[in-house]
């Protein structure tokens, strides 16, 4: 038996007396090689079990705590690798009409920003998984799209890359825009150099327009537009060049030359006024030009005409400019109206010149260039004092009336 299977032995065999020390020597005389350490108590050696189990208890619990934290972070981290696998989504189809509005240059995540608030998808990152299941992220091209509430977020995706499963040239031409303003427009959206717009513009003839035409100002139809990528300079134009005729054609216009009337009525009332109030203009423009005994003895004396003859941006024409009458499109020293458009007028304002409202007016001044609010006169004396509201609005909006 080894000295430490005796010490056990004697502890559980040999009764326990008032002094064992007495039995440790008499034992210590049989075996005088062996020396023993002192033993410890019953106490010390439960109090040391209960300490070392709750150390292992708290070493087992920090470890836990650190294997679920790591746990949770990894899966946070890879998340958005494994596609958003929780991301809510919509059953579909949706319900109603909603208007979404793509910017040049918006991103995926900033249209699944805008899905989301307008509640057109459940979530933006079951449309973002969507548009990158369906390779579409550097495909999204701007617009506007009719879209659904509450729609599935594929069939979103859907909706808005419908327009790019061919290649196209994208050009966004504001209204009203300038003929030189929307050739520039065109070049950058098509990468065809603009100089071979001027040149083709200048040949009204090849797009079948009347000989009062001098060029294809007018005729270039506002819009966004998504030309096909092997379509050339003429080919967009033509284009452009039908939207407007089928305008004028839906406003019940279809001879030429009076399509080059409306037309030019038209592009003077978006410059002179605003949607609300388009055909109420119109109506003074016709009172205007068809009284040649009125107070404006039959003219139109428009400053945006003015400034389009000179090639300036302004609102402020001086007397010594409205008495040029070599400028052909100075409506203060030449009778009706001048002799051609100053811009391409989009569908309502083609529809106003088309249809003017019957009115007693002959003067109009838009007063507040902000919210665009207009006011009329039948008389000169009226037209004055509604001036003197336009003069006070322009002092107290430093800068706003160039």
């Amino acid at each position: 038996m080894q000295p430490s299977q005796y010490v056990e032995y004697y502890e559980a065999e040999q009764p326990h007396e008032e002094h064992p020390e007495e039995h440790y020597e008499e034992y210590d005389d049989e075996h005088p090689e062996v020396e023993y350490a002192a033993l410890p108590s019953r106490r010390s050696s439960r109090v040391s079990k209960r300490v070392r189990r709750r150390r292992r208890s708290l070493a087992f619990l920090v470890i836990l705590a650190l294997f679920v934290g790591v746990v949770f972070f990894a899966v946070q981290a890879i998340k958005p690798m494994l596609g958003g696998l929780q991301a809510a989504d919509y059953p579909g189809p949706g319900t109603g009409s909603v208007e979404i509005v793509v910017p040049d240059g918006a991103t995926g995540r900033t249209v699944a920003t805008e899905l989301k608030e307008k509640d057109v998808v459940a979530s933006e990152q079951a449309f973002l998984d969507a548009l990158t299941a369906a390779d579409g992220t550097a495909a999204l091209q701007p617009g506007t799209f009719s879209m659904k509430a509450q729609m599935k977020a594929s069939d979103a995706v859907s909706v808005l890359l419908a327009v790019s499963n061919d290649k196209v040239h994208y050009a966004a031409v504001a209204q009203n825009l300038r003929i030189k303003d929307t050739l520039a427009v065109l070049a950058e959206g098509t990468g065809i150099s603009e100089s071979e717009f001027e040149v083709l513009a200048n040949q009204p003839a090849l797009f079948g327009l009347p000989a009062q035409a001098k060029s294809l100002e007018g005729y270039l139809s506002p819009g966004e537009y998504r030309f096909p990528i092997e379509l050339d300079a003429k080919g967009i134009l033509s284009e452009m060049v039908a939207a407007t005729e089928k305008s004028l054609t839906e406003a019940g216009i279809t001879d030429p030359a009076d399509q080059y009337r409306v037309l030019t009525i038209a592009s003077i009332i978006e410059f002179e006024g605003n949607k609300a109030n388009y055909a109420k203009i119109s109506g003074a423009i016709e009172n205007r030009i068809n009284n040649a005994n009125g107070e404006t003895g039959g003219r139109l004396e428009s400053d945006a005409t003015v400034a389009y003859g000179l090639g300036l941006k302004t609102y402020n024409i001086t007397a010594e400019q409205k008495a040029d009458k070599s400028n052909l499109y100075n409506t203060f020293a030449n009778p009706g109206l001048p002799v051609g458009p100053i811009g391409s007028p989009g569908s309502e304002a083609i529809v106003a010149a088309a249809h003017p409202e019957s009115n007693p007016y002959y003067f109009w001044v838009t007063v507040d260039l902000k919210t665009g609010e207009t006011l009329y006169a039948a008389t000169y004396a009226e037209h004055l004092v509604n001036v003197t509201k336009y003069t006070a609005w322009c002092e107290a909006n430093v800068g706003e009336c160039k």
